[in-house]
């Protein structure tokens, strides 16, 4: 309170070099020109891959605030999907008269056009996750049971490099995938995951966690044309007969899917900076 205000440049330099030596400031990589472009493209992605949801949403709610409401089925009874080839000649089927003719059009329109563009963009994705920068961590990652080729670039371009992480505990930690605390004295109180951490990393690994729900552990076959060491592909394998194991136990002990789901997203974390590294050349 007594410096309060005696604030100039030589007390702020002598301030910030006291906490270097005392290495309370934590150094933040900046990243390179080409993981910006990379993390740009990425980000477009899903913007447009979030502005395709809404055209489809706003399209189907439409529909079905006038009763056209798509309930086709199978020869065996079952519904067919949404959005396949059946389900848009179906769409095109629908007669309306006057302005909701139009306003159709334009709801039919917005949803192609947001389709042509995300599909653009992910041949882009695609494209670039194959150059010599990015191949061999997309490809080490893309061993994993649960993420392909799109999510493996995201996690690898997002990261920017995995050994800036010193432990696997720490990129968690960065995804937002560990439980929060506010624990004091001897009482330990742990909630949900603290979120605060990159959004695209963890909603990838999130979403590619759900994946063990259903999956075996047997090895993921190896993507044509890949050339991945023997021992990186032999840790992808682990990670699936682990997580499939981890995912198991969870549900035996009666724990809720999203929370067991939470759980197995943050030990996939963990295996996703251990293999990353390896690709890299940094963890034997």
């Amino acid at each position: 309170a007594a410096d309060a205000r005696r604030k100039n440049d030589r007390r702020d330099a002598e301030f910030i070099a006291r906490m270097l030596a005392t290495h309370n400031i934590v150094e933040v990589p900046l990243p390179d020109a080409a993981v910006e472009a990379a993390r740009d493209l990425d980000r477009a992605l899903d913007d447009a891959t979030a502005e395709y949801r809404r055209a489809r949403q706003r399209l189907n709610m439409f529909l079905i605030r006038l009763g056209h409401v798509w309930d086709e089925r199978n020869a065996d009874g079952a519904r067919k999907g949404s959005w396949t080839r059946a389900h848009w000649r179906w769409i095109s089927g629908i007669r309306l008269e006057g302005p909701q003719r139009d306003v159709l059009e334009y709801y039919v329109t917005a949803a192609r056009c947001a389709e042509s563009d995300r599909r653009q963009l992910e041949k882009k994705v695609l494209a670039l996750a194959r150059t010599d920068r990015w191949r061999p961590a997309v490809e080490a990652l893309s061993c994993i049971k649960g993420i392909d080729t799109l999510t493996a670039f995201r996690l690898a371009a997002e990261a920017g490099s995995f050994t800036r992480f010193r432990t696997a505990p720490a990129f968690a930690s960065w995804c937002g995938l560990v439980p929060s605390e506010r624990s004091s004295g001897e009482t330990e109180r742990r909630g949900g995951i603290t979120k605060t951490g990159n959004r695209l990393a963890r909603t990838a690994l999130v979403e590619s966690a759900w994946h063990y729900l259903t999956c075996t552990p047997r090895p993921k076959a190896p993507a044509p044309g890949a050339d991945v060491p023997a021992a990186i592909r032999a840790r992808a394998d682990d990670c699936t007969a682990r997580l499939c194991r981890r995912r198991e136990a969870l549900a035996a002990a009666g724990k809720s899917s999203c929370k067991a789901n939470a759980a197995v997203a943050r030990e996939l974390a963990c295996w996703v900076w251990e293999i990353g590294r390896r690709a890299e050349g940094t963890l034997g």
